[in-house]
């Protein structure tokens, strides 16, 4: 066993090195580390090719590719912030960042970036990597959340198939589902294991907030009219309808695809990128189609959080790693990137590329959906993790469950959430 030691030793010493920011060896090279999310099969392999391209055209600047997990990020990189261990380029969620950014733990990269970046993108993606005067964050990928369907049970059903021009209403919605139920049967699985994000973004196509900021820019909470569209019909259709599968309403998107794909349900709700899972998982023959969500007021709003890439303040080499971002999302390479991920690019020309606008696997449902993408309403919210951890999924399963009623909900949400939003904003 001693005579392991030194081996073990040495081991542990390049553990430590690995975990240190990138900097400059002794040859002169520059070394930064770029911590991906990617966990998609397709997607990694998008990532760590365009590293390898970067690498054999930048031989003074090797970036190291960093395999993280969208299940720990959060609290992975606050340790390493303090720490600081921090990745130099860190991809993320713009809901995210506005607790690392306020806490001065993310680099502003408004100089760093260039012109061709900057105007390639529209303002109301810039908007979510926006905190105060600075911008600290670049949004590349983003997806809405569309309807997925079993399209010969619509088919037979007669009902009318919506489209992003002509998109379903909320009442209307409810009542196609009602009418696709029946006999052990639903129209629709709602899967809200993490019930916060869906209800949100969705409810901004009713008009929905939730959020208001005042004059002096601290937030509140206020459950209006507007914000109780969407709950309301999710748990009528669970509760009273029949329409909605009790038993999804506490699990993930995932595992509502087996009795979706079993003839279960009518439609299921899901994230742009459950495509790739669907071609992957569906059994032969099985017909499929992707229709945009139910609109209201709002009409196709929807509220997003894009992934984001991001330079820690610590890193020793601000420029360089903002022109290892600039290369990453040039257009023909998000292009790359959204394929991967099977989502949606965030940069107008990558938007217009013919790959992203064909009919199969419903692109093109997706991409007519872009320009209706906003700022998810907790975007700039301090305390929003908390928020949502602590008081709004429980307030909200517990509604969709049927525990608790409308009023209880909104006392939660206002109440119980305005106290912990407080506390960030003293």
């Amino acid at each position: 066993m001693r005579a392991r030691l030194p081996a073990l030793a040495l081991v542990l010493l390049l553990l430590l090195a690995g975990c240190s920011s990138g900097g400059t060896r002794d040859d002169g090279r520059i070394t930064l580390r770029f911590q991906s999310l990617a966990w998609q099969e397709e997607s990694v392999e998008a990532n760590k090719a365009l590293v390898t391209e970067w690498n054999a055209t930048h031989p003074d600047i090797r970036v190291e590719y960093v395999q993280g997990s969208w299940d720990s990020v959060h609290d992975q990189l606050l340790t390493a912030f303090e720490g600081g261990e921090a990745p130099d380029i860190i991809h993320d969620a713009s809901d995210d960042l506005a607790d690392f950014a306020y806490g001065g733990y993310l680099a502003d990269l408004t100089d760093l970036l260039p012109a061709r970046l900057k105007s390639g993108i529209p303002q109301r993606s810039w908007e979510t990597t926006t905190f105060g005067d600075g911008v600290y964050g670049v949004p590349f990928l983003q997806e809405p959340r569309v309807l997925i369907a079993n399209a010969k049970w619509l088919g037979r059903s007669g009902v009318r198939i919506p489209t992003p021009e002509k998109p379903w209403s909320w009442a209307e919605f409810r009542r196609i589902t009602e009418r696709l139920s029946g006999r052990g049967k639903y129209g629709i699985a709602w899967p809200l294991k993490e019930p916060v994000s869906a209800t949100l973004n969705l409810s901004l196509s009713a008009g929905g907030q939730l959020f208001h900021r005042a004059a002096d820019g601290k937030v509140t909470v206020r459950f209006g009219e507007a914000d109780q569209v969407v709950p309301r019909t999710i748990h009528a259709q669970a509760g009273t309808d029949g329409s909605a599968s009790p038993t999804t309403l506490g699990s993930g998107g995932s595992d509502t695809l087996p009795g979706f794909f079993g003839g279960r349900y009518a439609m299921v709700p899901l994230g742009f990128s459950y495509r790739q899972q669907i071609v992957q998982q569906a059994p032969k023959g099985f017909d499929w189609q992707v229709l945009p969500a139910p609109a209201g007021a709002g009409g196709l709003t929807q509220g997003v959080s894009p992934q984001t890439l991001s330079v820690a303040e610590d890193c020793p080499h601000k420029k360089e790693a903002a022109a290892f971002i600039d290369f990453l999302l040039r257009p023909p390479n998000m292009v790359r990137l959204a394929l991967g991920d099977w989502m949606l690019p965030t940069g107008t020309r990558a938007l217009a590329d013919p790959a992203l606008r064909t009919s199969e696997h419903g692109w093109a449902t997706g991409t007519a959906l872009a320009e209706h993408l906003r700022p998810a309403p907790a975007q700039t919210v301090r305390g929003y993790p908390e928020w949502k951890d602590k008081v709004a999924t429980p307030a909200l399963q517990e509604y969709y469950s049927g525990a608790i009623g409308l009023g209880a909900l909104r006392e939660r949400l206002e109440e119980d959430g305005n106290l912990v939003l407080a506390r960030y904003q003293r």
